[in-house]
């Protein structure tokens, strides 16, 4: 047998051994707490700031979206207010058995509907029956003959106001947004028009969003929403008086409406809010486990709606805990550097393990490094791309522009049309007239008198091309060139255009522009298009006035930005109201009966006063009146210097 070989001995206990090591285990307590509460310290602000970061994209996000439903819905609500400028439609009403004024009425808001994309136009008398609508011809979904007073929208117009809200097509159960507008026979409100708005194209503008997101309306309603799972659902508790109103009004049609999936309670009256728990149900874009969500919020303007974001904050968190280890291994990094002074004994071997380090960090920083120039080049070409694009579509709206100036000069000389006639007339009359008696004195031989016939026929064909030649040059379709222009060479042109015109209405103008001191730097020809706008406008606004007088002023000025000159044209009719002076400047606004004018002129002066650097304002005079002041840059050789 062989020997059994003693176990190994062990070393006595010793308190002196104790006491040498708990130097050493107190630095290694005090390291890893250290390495603790740096890694816990970074995961916290990694997190905070990436929460931050979450917020302010998802309320770019949401700002976007906000306003392109604003716009998508904003363009349609003037249109049942249009309506009853129709004499048809007012004499539907009036007369709702004609089943030939029906039949026109049908036509007009079949045209409208098509003009402008709405689901349907329709009109409907005191008791809430549609007389006429744009699907009249649809035939099981045609709404003439429906009696929809029980809708709220109807209600809100029957009482002179506008109404407006989300509800569930009674015949073909389609959703849309609904816009109503009383239609008055004088004082007296004798119908309603409405039309139902499509929203197809706020459903395609979910993916703007990159997240779960709804819309609910004034009753908490969801009524849009990215997950089909949560539309028609209550963010809040419903009461007994609202489930009953709902069900009167049959705004959701015959649907129930259920909870809100989402097991946590929404503060319906705060802005954003971050929820923590959620119900198994909570839908398959949403997280199951805790991670939880930013939940913002955005009012949308002039409607009850309410727009609601789920962020989820998985992918947040674990990048702060990422975030976290890297702070521990940093500050282990700070600590190890530290041992290596007080550890001389080791390093050697920590310079090993230093250098093995740094070459780790050094290849991985040259594959982002060239990760990240890929991506800086794909983005830079996506920028050439898109600046093309852009400078496109500004060549595209200035060739759009050009042609509605264009198109403005020569509304202009179709309404001037009477008056050169008139201008032109006695001139050649005249001419005709000399002629004639010049071909019969030299017949006689009488030299003399065949001269100054001819004198006076070629001073005559001169003033006729006085006429012509600021009309040609008026009309003359060309690119903006700015020069140096004087206002009251300018200006004269003006008065010259619109001289019949206002002799024909008695008007008085006062022309306070001095000669060859106020210089603009502006495009003569388009300038003058500015001022005959202004000119006119200030005419047509004097119809109704004993005296009528237009003051045309002009100077130099200075503010905030750099010195300017202006030329103002002040009219003494009935000045502007304060809603006309916030849509002044619209495309297609206008305060001139039907048939006089299409609501562009001032649009278009102002986009020509914008091109040049400029501005046109407008305000009323201090001693009553409408003012429009141009406002334009001098010319660079008259600035002052720096």
């Amino acid at each position: 047998m062989s020997p059994q070989l003693p176990p190994p001995e062990r070393p006595p206990f010793s308190w002196r051994n104790v006491r040498r090591r708990l130097p050493r285990l107190a630095v290694a307590f005090a390291c890893a707490a250290l390495l603790a509460g740096a890694g816990r310290l970074g995961e916290r602000l990694s997190e905070r700031e990436a929460l931050r970061a979450s917020r302010i994209d998802a309320d770019h996000r949401l700002d976007l979206f906000a306003a392109a439903v604003s716009a998508e819905i904003g363009r349609f609500q003037h249109v049942p207010a249009t309506i009853q400028l129709n004499r048809d439609v007012l004499a539907l009403l009036r007369e709702p058995g004609s089943a030939e004024r029906a039949d026109t009425v049908n036509d007009y808001l079949r045209r409208l509907n098509a003009h402008v994309g709405g689901i349907a136009i329709y009109v409907m008398n005191e008791r809430g029956v549609v007389l006429a609508s744009s699907n009249s011809d649809a035939g099981d979904d045609s709404l003439v003959g429906a009696e929809l007073a029980f809708r709220p929208y109807f209600v809100e117009a029957l009482s002179g106001r506008v109404g407006r809200h989300f509800a569930i097509g009674e015949r073909n159960g389609q959703p849309g947004y609904y816009v109503s507008h009383p239609v008055r026979d004088g004082a007296r409100v004798v119908g309603v028009a409405a039309i139902k708005i499509g929203l197809r194209s706020i459903e395609d503008a979910w993916p703007m969003l990159g997240a779960p997101a709804l819309i609910a309306d004034g009753n908490e309603v969801v009524i849009l929403s990215s997950q089909p799972e949560w539309r028609y659902t209550a963010l809040t508790t419903l009461d007994i008086e609202r489930r009953v109103d709902m069900q009167i009004n049959r705004l959701y049609g015959e649907r129930r409406i259920g909870s809100f999936p989402i097991g946590a309670r929404l503060v319906v009256d705060a802005d954003s809010e971050r929820i923590d728990e959620l119900l198994p149900n909570g839908g398959r874009a949403l997280p199951r486990a805790s991670d939880g969500l930013l939940v913002l919020g955005r009012r949308l303007d002039g409607m009850d709606w309410r727009l609601l974001s789920f962020t989820d904050l998985r992918g947040l968190r674990g990048q702060a805990l990422v975030d976290g280890v890297l702070a521990a291994v940093a500050a282990g990094f700070v600590l190890l550097l530290g041992l290596i002074v007080v550890q001389r004994r080791r390093i050697l071997k920590q310079r090993l393990e230093a250098r093995l380090l740094l070459e780790r960090a050094n290849a991985e920083l040259e594959q982002k490094v060239a990760s990240r120039t890929r991506e800086l080049t794909a983005a830079n070409d996506r920028l050439r791309h898109e600046v093309a694009e852009r400078i496109a579509a500004e060549n595209t709206l200035r060739a759009a522009q050009d042609e509605l100036v264009q198109a403005a000069k020569l509304a202009v000389l179709g309404q001037l049309a009477t008056g050169i006639t008139h201008e032109l007339t006695q001139p050649l009359a005249a001419i005709r007239t000399l002629s004639g008696n010049a071909a019969e004195f030299l017949r006689r031989g009488n030299g003399e008198a065949t001269a100054g016939n001819l004198e006076i026929i070629a001073r005559m064909v001169e003033q006729m091309g006085s006429i012509i030649q600021p009309l040609k040059s008026f009309a003359r379709k060309s690119e903006a060139r700015p020069a140096a222009v004087d206002l009251a060479h300018a200006v004269g042109n003006a008065l010259f255009i619109l001289d019949a015109r206002l002799r024909e209405q008695r008007v008085e103008v006062l022309n306070r522009v001095p000669k060859g001191e106020c210089f603009a730097w502006a495009d003569q020809n388009r300038m003058e298009q500015v001022l005959v706008n202004l000119i006119a406008n200030a005419a047509d606004a004097m119809h109704e006035v004993a005296a009528p007088r237009i003051v045309i002023e002009a100077g130099q000025g200075a503010d905030a930005t750099a010195p300017h000159v202006f030329v103002s044209v002040t009219d003494t009719g009935a000045g502007l109201a304060p809603a006309v002076l916030g849509r002044l400047f619209e495309p297609f606004f206008t305060t001139k009966p039907v048939g006089a004018g299409l609501g562009l002129g001032l649009a278009i002066s102002r986009d020509i006063a914008r091109e040049a650097g400029g501005e046109l304002v407008a305000d009323n005079a201090p001693a009553g009146g409408a003012r429009f002041t141009l406002v334009l840059p001098l010319p660079p050789e008259t600035l002052p210097d720096a």
